[in-house]
């Protein structure tokens, strides 16, 4: 008897029947509408997996968000890029709820917030030293208004549920936040790589995508392919929900060769610290080219996300000569909505009549130790466990350009970039950076640090880089004011900044020689100062900007305007 209670209690929690673990009735929804998707949990994004849901606010700003559950506000930050303003909820049941890209908070969370600002003249603020009876929220209390700030790419809130005590995200539909979403996730491209150098598929030596077509049933069948040794598929695939046309990530991914299962990966949870390894489980050298994502359904020895489970092999395939195989790579969204897609694989052993180009360069890369390399003044040093794996480097220095292998290779940290600038004059040297031009027109300001006559920078990204100088002052005009102007009704004041080459570093406002707060959108280039902070004294006041560029070129503006204190 005792044997059938320890087992019985076993299943129960292998079935997920643990209620403890993730409390379906404990956490409301943030929003007072239908919960639309953006953006899914764990879906594939620039060097991260998603860390949480983007719910959609109906195109616009200024949605009531409410608190998901009773506790207390632990956390506030404000950031020009990133979640923007955000909360940080801790619940009395072990987990943080955090609401991001908000436009405000409510008033009393506001006047907090705002009384931090002025004391430290600073926009960007995070207080995290909250005490639980500072702040405290009961559940579906209004805390915040969204919106579309920090690294927003529209109007939406972010939504996240964290464990305190493992520190993982996990996914807020497993808490019984509901979606409609009816429809199967969909199979788009597929793609084979040899994974061996004796390995082979239709006579080839190099990876190729393989034509594939959708089925009467839904599902998906790819043409059949004839290989011999060890191979593996990669997938483009995404889901989406009932009310919406934007693709949303997948829940799983799973791979069975002739019905045994041989790669697994499921985002149910995972780290932040583990989320750069995103660009192990895809294809980055594609994503780099082409700008599409391939998920790998085999894994390189070095990738220890936690998402992956019953790998065979690492997910690698080992096809052997007159054996058949049939591949069936299966697709599932959250609500267990599938797809599968069936490869056919006829094993036999033939010379590969295409085989890949031997990359062999005078800079090779011992990925686990140091390395350094120099060339016409420039220098790369690259410390250990930077590159995944051993690596021949692409280095060259042409007219001033610092040419360091194409983007195609992911780093796991940042490399140092030194450049020799004795040749240039102390007034030059004050107006020089460092840029990265992967996009020519379009140079990108490497934070440089100067010392005497090299300066240099540091990067997780390869790429092309070079010198620039910058000797224009940013650009400031005011918005909807004139210097002498009545503006009694105006209930904001704007400035609109811009620098055209090293980009608008910081600024500093006062009105009547007092610090303001203004706050920066970036994508606009706005600034906006709210009349409602300060109490006006009088009917004529001075307003004054500075605004400094990233090598120090700055720009003052002033002006005189006339508005009485409106009680």
């Amino acid at each position: 008897m005792r044997k059938i209670v320890i087992i019985t209690t076993m299943f129960s929690c292998f079935l997920g029947i643990c209620q403890d673990k993730y409390p379906k009735d404990y956490f409301q929804s943030p929003l007072h509408i239908p919960i639309i998707l953006s953006g899914s949990f764990g879906e594939l994004r620039n060097n991260h997996f998603h860390s949480g849901l983007d719910i959609k606010t109906e195109g616009k700003e200024g949605l009531e968000v409410f608190a998901a559950a009773e506790g207390y506000i632990s956390r506030i930050k404000i950031s020009q890029f990133g979640y923007g303003k955000s909360i940080y909820i801790t619940h009395p049941n072990g987990f943080t709820s955090v609401y991001a890209h908000l436009s405000k908070f409510t008033p009393k969370i506001e006047a907090y917030v705002k009384s931090i600002q002025y004391k430290k003249e600073c926009y960007e603020i995070e207080e995290s030293r909250f005490k639980e009876d500072t702040f405290p929220v009961e559940k579906g209390e209004s805390i915040a208004f969204s919106g579309d700030t920090g690294g927003s790419g529209g109007p939406h809130l972010h939504f996240e549920i964290r464990d305190n005590k493992s520190e993982k995200i996990i996914n807020p539909l497993l808490f019984g936040i509901a979606i409609n979403d009816s429809i199967p996730p969909i199979f788009q491209s597929v793609k084979v790589y040899p994974l061996d150098d004796n390995a082979h598929i239709n006579h080839q030596n190099n990876s190729f995508q393989l034509p594939i077509k959708k089925l009467v049933d839904g599902n998906f069948i790819a043409d059949k392919i004839t290989a011999h040794n060890a191979i593996g598929f990669g997938v483009e695939v995404f889901d989406k929900g009932n009310e919406a046309n934007n693709k949303l990530g997948i829940q799983s991914l799973e791979m069975l060769v002739n019905g045994k299962r041989f790669y697994h990966h499921d985002l149910e949870t995972f780290s932040f610290p583990e989320s750069k390894y995103i660009n192990l489980h895809i294809d980055y050298e594609h994503f780099k080219k082409y700008k599409t994502r391939f998920q790998k359904t085999f894994i390189d020895s070095v990738n220890t996300l936690s998402t992956y489970k019953e790998l065979v092999d690492f997910g690698k395939i080992h096809i052997e000569k007159e054996l058949n195989y049939t591949i069936s790579i299966i697709a599932k969204d959250f609500y267990g909505n599938k797809s599968t897609l069936k490869i056919p694989v006829k094993g036999k052993e033939t010379e590969a009549i295409i085989s890949p180009k031997i990359d062999t360069t005078a800079f090779k890369i011992a990925a686990k130790k140091f390395n350094k390399f120099s060339l016409n003044g420039v220098t790369v040093a690259f410390p250990k466990n930077t590159f995944y794996k051993d690596t021949y480097l692409n280095f060259k220095v042409e007219n001033g350009i610092a040419k360091i292998h194409p983007q195609t290779i992911p780093l796991d940290d940042n490399f140092t970039l030194t450049f020799d600038v004795s040749k240039y004059s102390e007034e030059e040297k004050k107006q020089l950076y460092i840029a990265n031009i992967e996009y020519p027109k379009y140079p990108r300001y490497q934070y440089t640090r100067k010392k005497d006559s090299t300066f240099f920078t540091t990067s997780k990204y390869l790429g092309n880089y070079t010198l620039k100088i910058d000797n224009q002052i940013p650009k400031v005009q005011l918005l909807h004011l004139k210097d002498g102007q009545w503006i009694s009704n105006s209930e904001t004041l704007k400035v609109k900044i811009s620098d055209i080459n090293s980009g608008v570093d910081t600024f500093r406002a006062t009105l009547n020689d007092e610090w303001i707060l203004m706050e920066y959108n970036h994508k606009t280039g706005i600034l906006t100062y709210d009349f409602t902070d300060k109490v006006l004294v009088g009917s004529k006041h001075l307003f004054k900007i500075v605004v400094y560029d990233n090598v120090g070129n700055t720009n003052e503006l002033s002006a005189t305007f006339f508005k009485k204190q409106v009680n």
